[in-house]
């Protein structure tokens, strides 16, 4: 983890640290993970997908979020949603921070 995940409170910071390609605190739920996720400026993830259902909201900085080819940015209270399956990349021009739900319930 990095320096720039200090913008969580310090109980945010106890919570196991996510295993994957950002630096993120996970707390686990039912049928769900709620990450605490933090991008240093220039991160750029590429395009990809999920078998979960995503609904996030941006704490600190903004997302630039591109799914079919619309490039979409979400600033500080703005919440974004995903679907299953949805394919979707991800550009951080400056220091982010999100909470973010991966809800494994395909229903939702």
């Amino acid at each position: 983890m990095t320096d720039h995940v200090e913008h969580f409170p310090t109980e945010i910071q106890q919570l196991t640290a996510f295993e994957g390609a950002f630096d993120a605190f996970r707390l686990s739920a039912e049928n769900a993970d709620v990450l605490f996720a933090s991008y240093p400026a220039g991160t750029s993830i590429p395009p990809h997908r999920h078998e979960t259902h995503n609904v996030g909201v941006i704490t600190k900085g903004t997302l630039y979020l591109t799914v079919a080819d619309q490039r979409t940015a979400y600033g500080v209270g703005n919440w974004y949603r995903l679907p299953v399956e949805t394919e979707h990349a991800a550009d951080f021009d400056e220091d982010t921070a999100l909470i973010e739900f991966w809800f494994r319930d395909r229903s939702i």
